[in-house]
C-alpha cells in the first residue's frame, strides 16, 4: 500500500453559495425521479451522497431559484452522463455513443420534445433542460450554446475511441481536449441566461478575457484531475492530467501529481494577472464585465469548495490517500 500527497490547493478569492441551495437539491432530486435516471438503490445512495446542486449553488450564487434549478439539472445531467460514459460499458463502445450523442444534439438543434416514455431518461432529461433554456436564451444565445455542447459530446466520443484502441493520449492532445471534455465551456456560456449579465460579444471576445475563461477552464479541470486521479487509476481510465502525465513522463503518481498541481497554480497566477488587466472603461458596461468575472472566479472557488467540503464522489476527507 502506498500513500500519496494531494496539493494543499488555494485561491485568493472568496466563496459564496446560493441562497436557494436546499430548494435546488430538493428538486434535482425529484427531477432525476420523475426522468428515471437511476434505478438502482446503489445509484441513489452515491447521487445523495454526490449532492450535484450544492455545485452549480456555489458556481452561480446569485442566480434566482428558477434559473438555479435548471443549471442544477444540466451539470446533474452531465455527471450522470458522464459516468455512463467512463464506467459503464456503453463508454467503451465509440459507435455506440456516436448514436445517441446524434439523438441528442437532434433534441437541441430541432427542439424536439421527449419524454421517458418516448425516448428514454437521458434524451428526456435533457429534452426538459432544453425547453426551459430556450425560453431564457436568444437564438445567437442557442446557437452558442449547441456548439458548445457538440464540442463536448465530440470529446466524449474521443475518449471512447481511446478507450477502445487502448490508447493514452499525449500531453498536448489531453491538454487541448480537457476544456471540451469536462462540458465547463457549456457552462460558461450559461452565465448569461442563469445570471443575466449580458457582455457584448465585443468584450467577450477579446484575448485577455478569452484567457481567463480558458484560466478558469484549466484550473477547474486540472483540480477535477488532481481531485479524481486515484478512483480514475483504479478503474483503469487515463483521461486524466495526473495520469497522463505518470505515462508520458515516466513519474510515479506522487510525481505527477505535483507536476499536475504546478500546472494549476499557473493558471490561477495568469487569471490573477488578468484581471489586474481587465479593459475597464468607466461606463455601466465595467459593472457586467466584473460580474461576468465574478462568476468565473466562482466557478475556481466553488468548485473547489464543493469537491472538498460537499460532495463524497471523490473522498477527499484528508489531504493523504491510500493507492494500492
Amino acid at each position: 500500500m502506498t500513500t500519496i500527497h494531494m496539493p494543499d490547493i488555494r485561491y485568493p478569492f472568496p466563496s459564496g453559495i446560493n441562497q436557494h441551495v436546499n430548494e435546488a437539491q430538493d428538486h434535482v432530486a425529484a427531477w432525476v425521479a420523475f426522468h428515471g435516471l437511476l434505478s438502482t438503490e446503489k445509484a441513489w445512495q452515491r447521487f445523495h451522497k454526490a449532492r450535484f446542486a450544492w455545485l452549480a449553488a456555489r458556481a452561480f450564487p446569485n442566480a434566482a431559484l428558477h434559473e438555479l434549478c435548471i443549471i442544477a439539472d444540466f451539470n446533474t445531467w452531465l455527471f450522470i452522463l458522464d459516468d455512463q460514459c467512463d464506467e459503464a460499458s456503453a463508454g467503451r463502445k465509440a459507435d455506440y455513443l456516436k448514436s445517441i450523442m446524434a439523438g441528442f444534439m437532434d433534441i437541441l438543434q430541432s427542439n424536439r420534445l421527449v419524454t421517458p416514455e418516448t425516448g428514454g431518461a437521458l434524451p428526456a432529461a435533457l429534452s426538459s433542460i432544453w425547453e426551459r433554456m430556450r425560453v431564457i436564451g436568444s437564438p445567437a444565445w442557442r446557437i452558442r450554446f449547441i456548439r458548445s455542447m457538440d464540442d463536448y459530446f465530440r470529446s466524449c466520443i474521443w475518449e471512447a475511441e481511446n478507450r477502445e484502441a487502448g490508447l493514452v493520449p499525449s500531453v498536448e492532445d489531453y491538454i487541448h481536449m480537457r476544456p471540451f471534455t469536462g462540458a465547463l465551456l457549456a457552462d460558461i456560456e450559461a452565465i448569461e441566461i442563469i445570471e443575466k449579465i449580458y457582455l457584448p460579444r465585443t468584450i467577450i471576445e477579446q484575448p485577455l478575457l478569452q484567457r481567463m475563461i480558458q484560466a478558469c477552464n484549466n484550473i477547474v479541470c486540472w483540480s477535477n484531475d488532481l481531485f479524481s486521479c486515484t478512483k480514475e487509476a483504479r478503474q483503469g481510465d487515463v483521461h486524466n492530467l495526473v495520469l497522463v502525465l505518470q505515462h508520458h513522463r515516466q513519474l510515479s503518481l506522487q510525481e505527477a501529481i505535483n507536476q499536475a498541481a504546478r500546472m494549476h497554480n499557473e493558471e490561477v497566477a495568469i487569471f490573477v494577472t488578468l484581471e489586474k488587466l481587465l479593459p475597464l472603461k468607466g461606463d455601466e458596461r465595467d459593472y457586467e464585465l466584473l460580474r461576468y468575472v465574478s462568476v468565473l472566479r466562482s466557478w475556481i472557488t466553488g468548485n473547489f469548495d464543493w469537491s472538498v467540503s460537499d460532495t463524497g464522489r471523490y473522498g477527499l476527507a484528508a489531504q493523504e490517500v491510500a493507492v494500492a
